[in-house]
């Protein structure tokens, strides 16, 4: 571990900075030693890694809800992820914390998912139960520390202390665990090289990366799912917080054609969130009255958090979606597919590993003398993207494939 150098990025930045935020010239470092940059801090430099890696990337062609090719218009992890960024980065400037250090959480909090969303990784996890399990969570840690391989000098991206503590504790502190419930893999076996502090809550830049993802995948669900006609804008009217927005859009703009409709009702919404979230993080804030980044971490609460009215609002409009999106026959028969080639992915491979590509063959190692075949396969299978699953799928299991 070292500790990070001065620039001129960092003056500038500490004269507007809350005591509670996290300071990169106070940065607890990376794992590998390596000289930091003289015009990026450490978090700038974090968040521009993670923009770099491959794992980025490969977001664009991985599935928000829709899968890629059912439209242009719809939502993939990457523009989710992009999205959950800019509204991290208005919630940091606002609370005077480090807005590098909260985009680089929210550009890195979706890089271990598999092709196909959720349904992806409920199959793969599946596949994986006797071997560890897998947790896009967790796989987004084994990414950043051991798969990408673009420097010279280590493995993964060499993030910083604070960027890694965000991207594993960004929902909430990982121990104590429940009875019989054991860490994901990966980060346990990470606890043994750097230690993250698990009973303790992430920085605030990335509890606010954890609530600007719930705010992102809520109200732009809402807009590819009236595109796709999963309902309508009308559908919505009866919900709290939705449907007061509703009727201010149409009230003020009665010939409002439905695209501009969909939109103003969205972002009015997003601007609801983000205001309640302030408020709310502002009055925790001022009772617990925080002098250090240590502090937010040592609290019993969280907190960045939305106001109890408008959190009961934001689980209705969840339930809304969980009924009439996530679950609806359309969505399910598509998920249904997507289980299908994971799993039949999975089972190929594990029965025959030398039909996997040569570079991935070396990792099993021969005979595989370390029983790491499972979790290969789960790496190669979690890397794909959407299409290249489908392809993968046909070229093994279509015959008049080539």
């Amino acid at each position: 571990m070292i500790q990070t150098r001065e620039n001129h990025v960092l003056a500038a930045q500490a004269a507007g900075r809350a005591p509670y935020a996290s300071d990169p010239a106070r940065s607890r470092g990376r794992l590998y030693a390596e000289p930091e940059s003289l015009t990026r801090t450490v978090f700038q430099r974090d968040r521009d890694r993670i923009i770099h890696s491959g794992a980025f990337r490969k977001l664009q062609y991985k599935t928000q809800v829709f899968v890629y090719h059912e439209g242009d218009y719809y939502r993939t992890r990457l523009t989710h992820s992009i999205e959950v960024g800019q509204i991290a980065r208005s919630v940091a400037r606002v609370l005077r914390v480090d807005e590098d250090l909260a985009e680089a959480v929210a550009l890195a909090h979706d890089l271990g998912h598999t092709p196909f969303g959720h349904a992806g990784e409920h199959a793969l996890d599946a596949c994986m139960r006797d071997y560890g399990g897998f947790n896009h969570n967790d796989q987004a840690l084994r990414i950043v520390t051991r798969l990408e391989e673009r420097y010279a000098a280590f493995n993964g991206l060499n993030l910083s202390w604070e960027a890694l503590d965000g991207l594993v504790k960004h929902n909430g502190p990982l121990l104590p665990l429940p009875d019989g419930k054991l860490l994901p893999i990966t980060i346990n076996a990470f606890q043994h090289e750097l230690d993250l502090e698990l009973s303790t809550f992430a920085g605030i830049e990335a509890q606010v990366a954890a609530l600007s993802d719930d705010i992102a995948y809520n109200t732009h669900d809402i807009e590819d799912g009236i595109r796709a006609g999963f309902f309508t804008l009308d559908e919505l009217a009866d919900l709290p917080l939705v449907g007061d927005i509703i009727q201010e859009v149409t009230g003020r703009y009665p010939d409002l054609d439905s695209g501009r409709a969909i939109h103003e009702t969205t972002r009015r919404l997003i601007d609801r969130l983000v205001r309640d979230l302030v408020t709310e993080t502002e009055m925790r804030l001022a009772k617990l009255a925080p002098g250090s980044a240590e502090d937010i971490r040592k609290a019993k609460l969280p907190v960045i958090a939305l106001s109890e009215g408008v959190s009961i609002a934001e689980k209705a409009l969840r339930h809304f979606l969980n009924t009439r999106l996530y679950h609806d026959y359309r969505v399910n028969r598509m998920t249904s597919k997507a289980r299908r080639i994971v799993a039949d992915l999975f089972d190929q491979f594990m029965a025959e590993p030398n039909t996997l590509p040569t570079e991935w063959q070396v990792r099993i190692g021969g005979d595989d003398p370390s029983g790491a075949r499972p979790r290969v396969i789960a790496d190669y299978i979690a890397g794909m993207t959407d299409r290249f699953a489908i392809a993968e799928h046909q070229r093994f299991f279509d015959f008049h494939e080539p």
